[in-house]
């Protein structure tokens, strides 16, 4: 039977050898080229009304991939069936961060761009993802037309070479222009880089060996099972990181040790501080905006998911800035930093973006601008989170994932049936942006299934981690006690 191929928040995933199959994968490359192929998407709204340059096939698409399981046979399969289709293709000569292969694609004015990757996903899971000209995610007009496009069928790759591709050095000059790395530099700092077994090992690395900055890299190498963990950045995933740091302590103590994570394709971020507590992404999203506003004088509207933490709206309310929830995933995000009507767009996963740069979540600028923040102030991540939290008051924030098959049939009865109070916490007033947000006094609480895995996620942040606990397993109980 043929598989159903459709694009979540950020592409196509599926399971290994089961969804994502070579044939599979060769259909999507023939929907990508007839799409890149066919006039009328001119018509689309970000050529027609965000004024991004539209790109014939003949500017070709560049194919890059992870460090997952198969990904290299999988681009190069991807590669061989759009050049089937007479569209130019490039593949990278080795795995690549997301935002690198995004950046080339705006640099050399391409159609597009496709990364194999299932991003923060099991290791089991594989996927694509699609850059248009503009170098981020791909809207659901889009992914619409791709999907329109495939073939019931598509004939295994035709073999032979395919142009190969470097991307680190163009993209690190980029990111070069964007950081002060003399004040890295010269800063007393000692960052500890953690790429997860993630396509972003070594860049990070490259920067701070030019900068001759001591640092250590941990997880870097290749491993498809990414050392027995789902390569994204939340505090389950954190122990050899913070194992590291904590030994560390007593051996370098004239330097700030700073904790720099990735995740598994680089496009997300989050940190850990001197003492081995893990930042999550949250607070790492809260300080680098603080930084932007604090110490860099930029100004301008902020999106934020409808996920993240509420301290952005109480930064950017102090700015005297707009700040805007819009849905989960980075397609939300991309108009706005296209057009460069938002400065800053951040979400719970960990991706952030920046109109300066790309429409894009990029881990690794993210993290040199978390690195940037502590070299401006000479204070540790622990002591300028303390700040944080005195100026806009405590958040605490964790988040539950339930492996339910009918997670989407749930998620639908209690949006349907919400429940007053919840752990002694009267709701306020109910949000349904995306999934159902329960407001209280001191907090909220997110019930949204998952895009791209059979999950029901639960999402929590109060004024106490006490209160977490108790909401998250509250909410546990009523999903699990009433509707299953």
């Amino acid at each position: 039977m043929k598989t159903e191929i459709r694009f979540g928040t950020d592409g196509w995933r599926g399971v290994i050898g089961r969804d994502f199959t070579f044939a599979n994968v060769a259909r999507v490359g023939v929907a990508l080229a007839r799409y890149l192929g066919d006039p009328q998407r001119r018509e689309l709204p970000p050529y027609r009304e965000w004024g991004v340059p539209w790109r014939a096939a003949e500017a070709g698409l560049i194919v890059g991939y992870d460090t997952r399981f198969l990904s290299q046979a999988f681009a190069l399969e991807l590669a061989q069936a759009v050049r089937s289709q007479g569209v130019p293709v490039w593949l990278t000569e080795e795995p690549v961060p997301t935002p690198a292969l995004s950046w080339a694609v705006v640099e050399q004015h391409r159609a597009g761009g496709v990364m194999i990757t299932a991003s923060h996903n099991p290791p089991e899971y594989n996927g694509v993802k699609f850059k248009p000209e503009y170098g981020g995610s791909a809207t659901e007009d889009i992914t619409q037309r791709i999907e329109a496009w495939l073939p019931p069928e598509a004939s295994p790759g035709s073999g032979g070479d395919v142009l190969k591709i470097a991307l680190r050095d163009a993209y690190l000059a980029q990111i070069k222009k964007e950081v002060d790395l003399a004040l890295i530099r010269k800063a007393r700092i000692f960052p500890v880089v953690d790429a997860m077994y993630g396509s972003a090992q070594g860049y990070l690395r490259a920067l701070f060996q030019e900068l001759r900055l001591p640092h250590l890299a941990i997880r870097h190498g290749r491993d498809p099972l990414f050392g027995g963990k789902k390569p994204e950045p939340i505090e389950e995933n954190m122990g050899p990181l913070r194992a590291v740091i904590r030994g560390m302590r007593g051996r370098v103590r004239d330097r700030i040790i700073v904790g720099l994570v990735t995740d598994g394709d680089g496009d997300r971020a989050a940190a850990m501080d001197e003492h081995g507590q893990f930042l999550n992404t949250h607070r790492t999203a809260a300080l680098i905006l603080w930084h932007l506003f604090q110490h860099r004088g930029l100004r301008g509207p902020i999106l934020k998911s409808f996920a993240l933490t509420d301290l952005i709206q109480k930064i950017a309310d102090e700015a005297g800035v707009p700040c805007r929830e819009i849905k989960i995933g980075f397609k939300w995000a991309v108009r706005d930093l296209v057009t460069k009507e938002a400065l800053f767009a951040g979400e719970e996963s960990g991706g952030y973006g920046y109109s300066w740069h790309l429409p894009e979540r990029d881990g690794i600028l993210s993290n040199l601008l978390l690195l940037e923040l502590v070299a401006t102030t000479g204070k540790p991540l622990s002591r300028l989170v303390e700040e944080l939290f005195s100026r806009f008051g405590p958040h605490h924030y964790a988040r539950r994932d339930l492996h339910l098959p009918n997670r989407l049939e749930i998620a639908e009865k209690v949006g349907k049936n919400p429940p007053e109070s919840l752990a002694g916490h009267r709701v306020q007033r109910t949000e349904n942006l995306d999934g159902l947000k329960l407001r209280f006094a001191r907090g909220w609480l997110l019930l949204r299934a998952s895009g791209t895995e059979p999950i029901l996620r639960l999402y929590c942040e109060m004024d106490d981690p006490q209160e977490v606990r108790k909401v998250l397993d509250a909410a546990e109980g009523l999903v699990k006690g009433g509707l299953l």
